[in-house]
């Protein structure tokens, strides 16, 4: 029996052998029945974006197919490309939304698809609930009212968007003449793009894993310590000044320095964050899973940090709602003021770029260490079944400790399933995942032993109730 279509926190993904092109149809006319019935448009533009995956493109063009049956144009690119890209370009071009036809990290045997609204920001749940509501079997127009399907590049008027955002590039005052990259696509939709921006940009570029792989080389395309050791291995071999790496549809970044190897991503949001600060204010939004660094940081130039749930979708909806300046989340996602609310690991690349030229990322992070204080983070699962997780939650609300690891608990916060703060500043927290079968457990403190006694306790304290 077939898994129901349900979307997620990012989306729906699912194993090729439930994610398939009559499915995909069911989603796309609930796509057209939504925009339709819920935001009255009787046509329109909707943008079909893909990932590098072999029947992402095939996916893509079910659902063109179905929307044009539906009296909606539909606009695909060429080639797969960045999921960003295809957000932009609704902002751009004033569009009914955008579908992308993406698993993101997942292995090469799943696929995904997710829908952006007109507003060019992650669905919010009572959008993706309209959107199941009405999954069912395609239906079409008569011929005379369909819509087109055409194809079009993507890339030139988001580059000049970029390139003026950031405030480098070709007609910018400033360039990353002098900087020398090395970007891993990790087999995904960046090559051509993300190392593409970086050389127009002024940057000495070398590419790792930038030839398509519909496999993605044997490695998941995500991003993480473990998958970029060899990134970080080329970087100090050619004596490079960073390392760029995006995941398989590009809306998550990571980066590797020469001093440091993988930079934990907490440890860029903080220091991106105190560069977009230098010229400008704002608040920052970061989901509740990542690093008080980020609040030093702002508390240091006067402003405020906004804290969500974790999901890209709540802190898009907060950085409009506080006009932030920078938002971001521990796994790699982030975006600035100026752009759309969606996580882009190719803008950032090449703000990560500019950031760099600037000043060294290990020179920034060195100094807001002796400023703010030492900061570790690590975070680790335990399995659970889905329907256990809220069981898991009540269970644990009952026995919520009054000291852990030794540290009398400060207070407790219940954004997202709980994060416990503790007197000397570290905290623990335990929530859902939003994707799997687990439970997350995370802590944050002034030393690597010190994570290491809150997420043993963090385990003792969920391994019970599962």
């Amino acid at each position: 029996m077939e898994t129901p279509i349900s979307f997620g926190t990012d989306g729906w993904r699912a194993t090729l052998d439930e994610f398939t092109a009559p499915r995909v149809r069911m989603v796309g006319q609930a796509v057209a029945d939504y925009l339709r019935e819920v935001e009255g448009r009787e046509g329109g533009t909707v943008a079909v974006g893909y990932d590098a995956r072999e029947t992402s493109r095939g996916f893509a063009e079910e659902l063109c197919r179905v929307l044009a049956a539906n009296g909606f144009d539909a606009l695909i690119p060429p080639r797969d490309c960045p999921t960003p890209l295809a957000v932009w370009t609704i902002a751009d071009r004033e569009l009914a939304g955008a579908l992308v036809v993406s698993a993101s990290h997942n292995p090469p045997n799943y696929n995904g698809v997710k829908f952006f609204p007109h507003d060019a920001a992650p669905a919010l749940p009572e959008v993706t609930d309209e959107i199941m509501a009405r999954i069912g079997e395609p239906r079409a127009l008569p011929e005379e009212e369909h819509g087109s399907v055409r194809e079009e590049d993507l890339l030139e008027a988001y580059a000049d968007h970029a390139f003026e955002l950031v405030g480098v590039g070709p007609d910018a005052d400033a360039d990353l003449a002098g900087l020398e990259v090395v970007y891993d696509a990790m087999h995904g939709s960046g090559r051509g793009f993300t190392d593409e921006l970086l050389e127009r940009a002024g940057a000495t570029v070398h590419r790792r894993r930038c030839e398509q792989d519909p496999d993605f080389g044997g490695t998941n395309p995500e991003p993480s310590a473990e998958n970029l050791q060899g990134l970080a291995e080329e970087v100090r071999e050619r004596d490079a000044d960073l390392g760029i790496a995006n995941d398989g549809d590009s809306d998550r970044i990571a980066v590797v320095t020469p001093e440091r190897g993988f930079l934990d991503e907490n440890l860029f949001f903080a220091a991106t964050y105190d560069y977009l600060l230098e010229d400008d204010s704002g608040p920052a939004v970061r989901t509740v899973s990542t690093t008080f660094l980020v609040d030093r940081v702002a508390e240091a130039h006067g402003e405020d940090v906004v804290e969500t749930a974790v999901g890209y979708k709540w802190v898009a909806e907060a950085m409009k709602d506080a006009d932030a300046l920078v938002g971001g989340e521990e796994s790699g996602g982030f975006s600035i003021r100026g752009h759309v609310r969606e996580k882009d690991g190719v803008l950032m690349a090449l703000l990560a770029g500019a950031v760099e030229s600037e000043r060294s990322y290990d020179d920034r992070v060195d100094a807001l260490l002796s400023e703010f204080g030492e900061i570790h983070q690590h975070k680790v699962s335990v399995d659970c079944p889905d329907d256990r997780k809220q069981d898991v939650l009540s269970a644990l609300e009952a026995e919520l400790p009054d000291e852990v690891a030794g540290e009398r608990v400060e207070r407790v916060n219940d954004t997202d399933g709980f994060k416990i703060l503790l007197e000397d500043g570290s905290w623990l927290l335990v929530r859902p995942s939003g994707t799997e079968p687990k439970m997350r457990i995370y802590a944050e403190a002034d030393s690597e032993a010190r994570v290491e006694e809150l997420l043993d306790e963090g385990r003792e304290l969920v391994e019970p109730l599962v």
